[in-house]
């Protein structure tokens, strides 16, 4: 029973994240991104599952973005580095935003810079993407993790 709510965690959050970037592509991906699904970023505070659903979600919605392989790679795996630092910081729900912006800042700016040769200096590729993970999962993610955490018990969280 407990695997299979695990699953289905994964398999809901997974959905929502890339239905969520694919319906709003036109900002989801490019440098200065705001990808409304990041918001989702702040579910590993209330379950584990979260980690691989987010994960997951990711990699479908990198597969039809514009970045191609190099994205489903690094992009992926920036959702994985922000995933497991948010759960690390679970205890500290102010921070729990936090490592997506940093892990998708640094990740992604570089990819966009020394992969896709975006023509702006590494540091602002960094900054711009950092903005817009700022902007997802401060600005929206934050007072999503508030709000569930007033019902945690009706969404059955935690």
């Amino acid at each position: 029973m407990k695997n299979t709510k695990f699953l289905m965690q994964a398999a809901i959050i997974a959905a929502i994240y890339a239905a969520l970037t694919i319906a709003l592509i036109p900002f989801s991906y490019g440098v200065m991104q705001v990808r409304i699904s990041e918001a989702l970023t702040i579910l590993p505070y209330f379950t584990p599952a979260a980690i691989p659903g987010l994960v997951i979600g990711c990699f479908i919605s990198n597969m039809v973005g514009p970045y191609g392989i190099t994205d489903m790679i690094f992009g992926t795996g920036a959702t994985l580095v922000a995933a497991v630092g948010s759960y690390l910081l679970r205890r500290k729900p102010l921070l729990v935003p936090l490592p997506p912006v940093i892990a998708n800042g640094i990740i992604i700016g570089a990819m966009l810079k020394l992969v896709y040769a975006v023509p702006f200096p590494l540091w602002s590729c960094i900054l711009w993407v950092g903005a817009g993970e700022l902007i997802a999962c401060y600005g929206l993610g934050y007072p999503l993790l508030r709000y569930l955490n007033k019902y945690k018990n009706i969404f059955e969280l935690q």
